[in-house]
């Protein structure tokens, strides 16, 4: 049998390495940025086009490289971190593998224009798909300026795989929030297709939490600070009273290197168990700072999942951690139950006792006794005693001018939530609700149970896209237009999904960097669910990106029929019930909810019979 095993050849090894290291535009943001901050760089810029598909450029102020510095750079296994296997847990640096340039260069084409503070002039290399294509001396200023174009030229099928720019651009500034919140001292400029996205000048770290974030995020914020002899913890939490519906803003930093650890994450949740609503979360950026040679961060290519040696007692002090700053700045009420009440007591009443106060009535006193006014004019006063007497009979029916009783007007009480489509109640099948979940009803093989909430969602969700396609929504317009508060990223979700908000029944305002100004709402949703809708709007789209206005509009529906929907343990009367039910076999696809799950089943008659057998 002839020799089957052969090696790989360079430029196929170096795609597939690529597979691992790059996965979209923002794996080569995370690289190039991780490599100016390893080059001692002082300033970045970062420069991207159509989402990073066309153009991503890094340019620092670091130490540069000398030319065969730079041409050594591209290939595999080429690094200056370490030169040992031990190097491996005493790590300082953030890229140590020797893959990132050779896996970028393998599916891209590369430009670095680079020089050494020493050198008089740089070194300028181009390369397609790991060929280099030209070389030469270039009058560059110090430090490194890295080029990526046509990301995935020579793999069509990764290409095609790629989101929108829209997304892609998303998920580009998430990486660099990472990269700029881990490295508050250093100053970052971030430009998307020509127009100035970040300007961050070097600052402390809650100062850079606020810059990436917005002014508002200030008030929000808890320090927490604590040291012991397995980790440093500092940073910051939010008051629990800011929980979102989405998880943007939470943030692990080990060794200034964002993290992710389900693990820690769960600890955190642990220390505002009973502070914040059931489904939301807390926002948090906290950074440990622990021996290097206690952490493995070489378990995953992108190095975000890292293994700690002693995990539970990390995990023990940051729960503590935290509780301890939420009640240290009265975030959580306390009770103080050994508090010594004599201490509240001034010196001089301690032996004394309590004094009775003393009352003394005027029993024939009477405002409208006669005066001397009175006397000049003729009028004379009577006494005022027995004046109770005038309310006696009152609790008595009086009988009116008519033949019928007179009585007391009462306020009409309304609890329908759905609009009445019945007629005469005579012709209505008669409904009740089941542990205020399900609405029962009788049909004419047997019993209809039907879940209130996917009942509701579907009712909703195909009126939302109704109006959507229509454009004829009902708005009410707000007395006073809602000033919301969200980051960047947020309000570029927003901005993406306006129209369709707009076709709704939404009304905005003015939009600035970091408000967004509401004068209306559709008629289905109160103006204090504004907020939590919006909220729920830009979480699903953060989670589940869409890519054609089509899935836009139709996730827009299945958010906001989930978020307005009548939920289990609401309490309906009578006629809602009726008008759900009838609304409900009134839509298109009446069986299933807007998330393919069953609104209703039935029981027949013979179903029943089976179980008296």
């Amino acid at each position: 049998m002839a020799d089957i095993i052969r090696l790989l050849p360079d430029h196929v090894a170096n795609q597939i390495a690529a597979g691992e290291v790059v996965q979209r535009p923002a794996s080569v943001v995370k690289e190039l940025l991780e490599n100016a901050i390893d080059a001692q760089a002082s300033d970045i810029q970062l420069i991207v086009k159509d989402g990073g598909k066309t153009l991503i450029q890094v340019v620092d102020n670091g130490i540069g490289m000398t030319e065969t510095d730079a041409r050594l750079s591209f290939e595999r296994h080429a690094t200056s971190k370490i030169q040992k296997a031990e190097d491996l847990f005493n790590l300082h640096t953030k890229g140590f593998r020797g893959e990132a340039l050779a896996s970028i260069a393998a599916i891209s084409h590369v430009e670095m224009m680079t020089r050494t503070q020493d050198d008089e002039v740089g070194t300028h290399i181009k390369i397609e798909g790991s060929k280099i294509v030209g070389q030469e001396v270039a009058v560059v200023p110090k430090g490194t300026s890295m080029l990526v174009k046509n990301l995935f030229f020579n793999i069509p099928a990764r290409r095609n795989f790629l989101k929108s720019d829209q997304v892609e651009f998303r998920h580009i500034t998430d990486e660099f929030h990472r990269v700029a919140l881990a490295h508050p001292q250093i100053s970052f400029s971030f430009y998307n297709n020509g127009s100035d996205v970040f300007n961050l000048p070097n600052n402390d770290f809650k100062k850079r939490i606020v810059q990436v974030f917005g002014r508002k995020t200030n008030e929000k914020l808890v320090p927490i600070n604590e040291e012991t002899n397995v980790v440093k913890i500092s940073g910051y939490i939010q008051k629990p009273e800011f929980a979102k519906k989405s998880r943007g803003e939470q943030f692990f930093f080990a060794n200034n290197r964002f993290i992710k650890s389900p693990y820690l994450h769960h600890a955190v949740l642990g220390a505002f168990e009973g502070l914040i609503k059931s489904g939301t979360h807390p926002g948090y950026f906290i950074r440990l700072d622990v021996d290097p040679s206690t952490i493995d961060i070489n378990i995953h290519p992108t190095k975000t999942e890292v293994k700690f040696d002693d995990e539970h007692t990390l995990y023990a002090y940051l729960k503590s951690t935290i509780k301890h700053s939420l009640g240290q700045f009265n975030v959580v009420p306390s009770l103080d139950f050994e508090k010594d009440q004599n201490l509240e007591t001034p010196y001089d009443f301690k032996n004394r006792s309590a004094a009775v106060p003393g009352i003394t009535v005027d029993s024939d006193f009477n405002p409208f006794k006669q005066s001397g006014s009175s006397r000049a004019s003729g009028f004379t006063k009577t006494s005022a005693r027995g004046w109770e007497n005038i309310y006696q009979g009152l609790d008595r029916k009086v009988p009116s001018s008519g033949s019928g009783i007179m009585e007391m007007e009462s306020e009409e009480i309304n609890s329908t939530i759905f609009d009445s489509d019945i007629e005469t109640q005579d012709t209505v099948t008669t409904t009740f609700q089941l542990r205020k979940k399900y609405i029962v009803s009788t049909i004419k093989s047997g019993m209809l149970i039907i879940n209130q909430s996917r009942a509701h969602q579907r009712v909703l969700y195909e009126g939302f896209l109704k109006n959507i396609t229509i454009q004829e929504a009902v708005s009410q317009q707000l007395l006073f237009p809602l000033t919301l508060n969200f980051t960047k990223s947020e309000l570029a979700i927003l901005k993406e999904i306006k129209e369709s908000l707009c076709a709704v029944g939404f009304v905005f305002g003015e939009m600035t960097n970091e408000t967004v100004e509401v004068k209306g709402v559709p008629v289905v949703v109160t103006e204090s669910e504004v907020q939590m809708v919006m909220e729920q709007l830009i979480s699903d789209f953060q989670m589940e990106v869409s890519e054609d206005s089509f899935s836009q509009v139709d996730m827009l529906a299945k958010t906001l029929s989930k978020t307005l929907s009548v939920k289990t343990g609401e309490v309906l009367d009578e006629l809602s019930q009726i008008s759900l039910v009838n609304k409900l076999f009134a839509c298109k696809e009446s069986t299933l909810s807007p998330f393919n799950k069953r609104t209703y089943t039935t029981i027949t008659e013979n179903d029943i019979d089976r179980k008296f057998i």
